[in-house]
């Protein structure tokens, strides 16, 4: 976004950047989300559950509040980012809605059910506020760079209105479409990354019993036809291609049993399209069959492990 010239010499961009803006939610996304915020020279007011999240937050430039509703007063724009749809709508209906000045921008970053998300903005839209779903794809390191991409469901005006404040928190905004598109986005693209995952790691488990070298199947996979994410960014084998969580024992990255939750969204949606899904599936089964086995905490990569045994 280019800066519009102001009075005084200031920029619309300028004015901005002093934006009151409410975060509810600093787990391990939204934690750097709105260190971010605090870093572009924004006002955050944020609230969490957690006491140490809210000191790291201090930390990191932002005003910690006692209450949710503390971060909607008065903001300008107010930023959720929660585990679950139902954490969504109680937080809106309880803490946001009655609450938040009409002429703020409501931005959930969540990744929930399509459903919900258009359950919410069509309630924002009843109390005369405007939201927006706005899920993210990047995961913790990418929260705490700013690098992280939004793909947004509203209407054209919401869009516009919280262009500026996902900018500051990410590489990439792309407005997917109307209310729930973002969250349609968002599920279609982490099941397609969770069925590749599996393909990847089977792939390179199947070169190895025919006797290839890992780095030299990796040399031509990832200039030829198989070439994908999974393979060129995300090896899931130590060793092979550049770092990754493999490099690291599985630790850290994207847990498995958040690629689980992502893919029985993806899986709840196709039902309700009434769309089979033969390849979402049978990656949901393996994720759940590695989460069972206590490796939710294990990146979602590590499932190559599950796999070989």
């Amino acid at each position: 976004m280019l800066p519009l010239p102001l009075a005084g010499g200031e920029t619309k961009e300028k004015e901005q950047d002093m934006a009151r803006v409410g975060f509810i939610g600093l787990g391990n996304m939204g934690g750097g989300m709105a260190a971010n915020l605090a870093k572009k020279g924004h006002d955050v007011r944020a609230f969490d559950l957690s006491a140490a999240a809210l000191d790291k937050a201090k930390a990191a430039g932002c005003l910690p509040v006692a209450r949710a509703t503390g971060a909607a007063d008065g903001a300008e724009a107010v930023v959720t980012m929660l585990p679950a749809g139902t954490h969504v709508e109680q937080v809106y209906t309880d803490s946001v809605f009655g609450i938040a000045r009409p002429s703020a921008i409501l931005i959930d970053c969540s990744t929930i059910d399509v459903a919900t998300a258009k359950r919410v903005a069509e309630a924002a839209r009843a109390k005369g506020l405007t939201a927006v779903d706005a899920p993210v794809s990047g995961g913790i390191g990418a929260a705490a760079a700013g690098t992280l991409t939004f793909m947004v469901g509203g209407g054209d005006d919401g869009f516009d209105r919280a262009q500026p404040y996902l900018a500051d928190m990410g590489k990439a905004v792309i407005h997917a479409g109307i209310s729930g598109a973002g969250q349609a986005a968002k599920i279609c693209n982490n099941m397609l990354l969770g069925a590749t995952m599996v393909a990847t790691c089977e792939a390179f488990l199947l070169a190895q019993k025919l006797g290839l070298d890992p780095q030299k199947f990796y040399d031509i996979a990832s200039v030829s036809s198989g070439q994908s994410w999974s393979m060129t960014t995300y090896a899931p084998l130590p060793g092979v291609g550049p770092d990754t969580p493999a490099d690291h024992d599985y630790q850290g990255g994207f847990a498995a049993a958040l690629m689980l939750k992502d893919l029985r969204l993806a899986m709840a949606a196709a039902t309700d399209a009434g769309f089979a899904a033969p390849l979402g599936e049978r990656a949901t089964e393996l994720y759940e069959a590695f989460a069972a086995a206590g490796k939710g905490a294990t990146d979602f990569s590590g499932i190559i492990r599950m796999l070989e045994a």
